[in-house]
């Protein structure tokens, strides 16, 4: 197995680790693993090509979903 592909399976089991957590640690926590899964994502569609790595930002995305929906409310006008 390709490193990159390893620490992201890592990174996607501490995101479940999170989730099961107090509330109140989410945000922070969230907030840390995009920063982390960010150059993370860059890493992995490097090694692995672009198809990879898109599919890599679809499970970031459905893992982080209250991020990415409170970040597009301004965007579509609800916020």
């Amino acid at each position: 197995m390709i490193l990159s592909i390893a620490f992201t399976c890592l990174w996607a089991a501490c995101t479940g680790l999170i989730q099961v957590g107090p509330y109140r640690y989410h945000w922070p926590v969230a907030w840390g693993l995009i920063c982390i899964g960010v150059p993370l994502l860059g890493w992995v569609t490097f090694q692995n090509g672009p198809v990879i790595g898109l599919l890599a930002l679809l499970g970031g995305v459905s893992v982080l979903r209250l991020p990415v929906r409170s970040l597009m409310q301004p965007a579509q006008g609800r916020g």
